[in-house]
């Protein structure tokens, strides 16, 4: 794209405006526009008209400001496209766009060769010849335009579009003068008149929709223009509006001047109601060539471009398409590639079926245009600042009318053109996955989107304590020794609740340590990212382990809701750190938080099978939110298959009442707990309840047990040893009684 930033660049806003208002005002108005009269009627036209307008002039202003905003090379369409949404669906899109202007070109000469129709009728009648076949002008005319372009330039192609543009105009003055013996016996103006077995009004607007795409056929020119920020917004939109207000009044002056079946049978049914016949097939042969050349001019461009950002895997044959020839890089060889595919459909002949394509190809185009335009506004980037502002509302409302439209027209066809790019943006990603994607431009709408959810649940209740979810922060130094915390985090973040691991990082705050926890972060979003986790990791540097948790407790959360867990982690086998977790107790506890701390073992979380929860009469407080984290964890695929039995050690009189309590329980919170995993075990004297659970829990992959803060002041350290002969143990401290309902 470099080297098509360096040439020379000479057009001003005129060849804008008359390469798209030429290809508005061209082959579908001449042949098509009497059908689309004569079958769904004023009315319906106005129909066509109009909802082709709603998507053509959302993505007029779409394109008018974003040209505004960027430098717009190379390209046209295809450049902005790409530079918003990425190279890797810029590409994906600007391919079928390519493809949609190069099956222009053999549009355009296909109609062109209707113009010679009375040519044929003539020389059939005075020489009794039975000529047909139009491709005896098309073919020809294609390999003489190709070769003009090829050899000529641009240039040439900027000459003769002032010269067919005047012939196209002069073939409209002379068609609205006109007077036919059915306008002069006309009674009254029907707006609904049509033929009997009229063709649908989404078939027509399929095979009329391509007048209405010319409007952008300047935007291809960007790369040749001195001002694109001035040019292209001033071009396309004038030839916009001005083509519609013309196409209103050639359906006004049709349906007075010709009866619908007039205008459905003969395609050059304008020529009979001209004040001079002739000029109208003189004039769809200047409107059709000049379109062809106006499209023969800006698809090689956009072919040229899709080369120089190297998305093919075939590095010679790429650079010899992006090679440019002369002082202003002419697209030499992207000139004949396109050639040769528009030649394969002049070879088709058929003017229907090639419009009903480009229709699609266009609509795709046209649509992801707004999308941009739309996203852009939503994503409210700084450096989003254009001259010429649409309005968000305008942007997606022709986004969603192009996919609306698209399925009305034509369901296979639009299934097909959306899956072929699907099948490209993938094949494209694949192969180069250095080049950037959706992300680019989705990124700032996830972040105002993600603003806009967490500053609208700061406003909601802070906590509610009947819809209880944990929001956990995890502050740890030992994530690359033993990642047993983040796992657990991991888990309870998969679908219920939230987490953010804090990897801490002791120091003081400098260049240096700042640099060290950029590299410390990248090196926890790999490693992390193979799991696929929902955790939010982050570092953080602080003299103290101290200092690092008042700060930690005092984030804001990324998921918009405050955080009202804490979770620490120790090796049981080596508990080196436990003494900094208790004499931070009391610290968490001010700020009115919920405390887990796990202590990790060899055996780690086994194999996710069991998780065994118990209840003490000194601890009943934590039994419903140990229950309840035992329901969040199961929420993860990797413990799907998981149980969890409830043990309760009480005194023998409380047996009863306890189990009462725990079955109704389970069964009004409606939880994945079986009765038959509910034990109840008399308290025995002289039998620690240390010894029960190392005795009864030693084969489970998780134990929850919970503890109350007095204990952690008057035993510290003691508290949590004794458990050596299980594996991972989760103690738990809640603030306040969880509600299960």
């Amino acid at each position: 794209m470099e080297s098509l930033a360096k040439k020379k660049a000479n057009f001003g806003t005129a060849p804008v405006f008359l390469t798209a208002i030429s290809t508005i005002l061209g082959a579908i108005m001449f042949l098509r526009f009497g059908y689309a009269v004569g079958n769904v009627g004023f009315l319906g036209t106005l129909g066509i008209i109009f909802f082709a307008h709603l998507v053509t002039i959302p993505t007029a202003m779409a394109i008018a400001e974003i040209a505004t905003n960027q430098k717009v090379e190379g390209g046209g369409e295809y450049y902005i496209i790409s530079r918003s949404f990425g190279i890797n669906v810029g590409a994906a899109i600007g391919i079928a766009l390519y493809l949609s202007q190069a099956i222009s070109v053999a549009f355009y000469v296909i109609a062109f060769a209707e113009a010679f129709d009375p040519v044929f009728q003539f020389v059939n009648a005075e020489y009794g010849l039975a000529l047909s076949d139009k491709r005896i002008v098309s073919i020809p005319a294609i390999l003489l335009l190709s070769l003009l372009i090829i050899f000529k330039g641009s240039d040439l192609g900027m000459k003769a579009l002032y010269v067919v543009v005047g012939i196209l105009f002069i073939s409209l003055i002379m068609f609205f003068v006109g007077v036919t013996d059915y306008q002069q016996g006309m009674d009254q103006f029907n707006f609904n008149t049509t033929v009997a077995n009229a063709d649908s009004f989404f078939y027509v607007f399929a095979i009329c929709f391509p007048a209405f795409t010319g409007m952008t056929a300047g935007v291809g020119l960007s790369g040749d223009l001195k001002d694109p920020k001035k040019s292209i917004p001033l071009g396309t939109l004038s030839a916009t509006i001005i083509g519609a207000v013309i196409y209103v009044l050639i359906a006004y002056k049709m349906t007075i001047a010709a009866s619908p079946e007039e205008l459905d049978g003969d395609q050059l049914v304008m020529s009979k109601i001209a004040v001079w016949g002739p000029i109208i097939p003189i004039g769809l042969a200047a409107a059709t060539i000049s379109s062809a050349i106006g499209s023969v001019l800006v698809a090689p461009r956009t072919l040229q471009a899709l080369a120089g950002d190297k998305i093919v895997p075939a590095p010679a044959f790429t650079s010899w398409l992006a090679k440019g020839k002369g002082e202003k890089g002419e697209p030499f060889n992207a000139t004949i590639v396109t050639s040769l595919i528009a030649f394969v459909f002049v070879a088709l002949g058929n003017v229907d079926f090639v419009a009903q394509v480009i229709s699609m190809f266009f609509m795709v185009t046209y649509g992801a245009i707004c999308l941009i335009s739309f996203l852009q506004h939503f994503a409210a980037d700084p450096s989003y600042r254009p001259d010429f502002k649409s309005r968000w509302f305008i942007s997606l409302l022709g986004a969603l009318l192009t996919i609306y439209l698209m399925f009305r027209m034509n369901g296979v066809y639009a299934f097909i053109s959306i899956t072929v790019m699907v099948l490209i943006y993938f094949a494209i990603t694949n192969l180069k996955k250095d080049k950037e994607g959706m992300a680019k431009i989705f990124q700032g709408v996830i972040f105002q989107l993600s603003r806009r959810l967490q500053v609208f649940l700061q406003k909601a209740e802070k906590e509610d304590f009947d819809n209880w979810r944990p929001s956990v922060i995890c502050i740890s130094k030992d994530f690359f020794q033993r990642p047993s915390a983040f796992n657990l985090m991991s888990w309870i973040s998969h679908r219920y609740g939230f987490g953010t691991y804090i990897h801490y990082l002791e120091g003081y705050y400098s260049k240096e340590g700042h640099a060290m926890a950029g590299e410390e972060l990248k090196r926890l979003i790999k490693v992390a990212g193979t799991s696929g986790s929902n955790v939010y990791l982050d570092t953080m540097i602080s003299p103290s382990f101290t200092s690092a948790v008042a700060q930690a407790i005092q984030l804001p959360s990324v998921s918009g809701k405050e955080v009202n867990m804490v979770m620490f982690e120790y090796s049981k086998n080596a508990p080196d750190n436990l003494r900094y977790i208790i004499d931070n107790f009391t610290l968490v506890k001010s700020a009115e938080l919920d405390i887990a701390i796990l202590g990790t073992s060899d055996k780690g979380f086994g194999v996710n099978s069991h998780i065994h929860i118990w209840i003490t009469p000194n601890e009943i407080e934590n039994a419903t939110l140990m229950i309840l984290m035992g329901y969040v964890i199961m929420g993860h695929p990797e413990w799907r298959k998981a149980h969890i039995k409830i043990s309760a050690v009480f005194p023998e009189t409380e047996i009863s009442e306890v189990q009462g309590v725990l079955l109704e329980l389970i069964k009004t919170g409606r939880l994945p707990i079986s009765p038959n995993n509910v034990e109840l075990i008399p308290q025995q004297e002289g039998v620690a309840i240390k010894e029960i659970i190392n005795q009864k829990s030693k084969d489970a992959d998780l134990t929850m047990v919970g503890f109350r803060s007095e204990a952690i002041k008057s035993r510290e350290m003691e508290l949590f040893e004794g458990f050596e002969d299980i594996g991972n143990i989760l103690f738990i401290n809640t603030t306040k009684e969880k509600e299960i309902e």
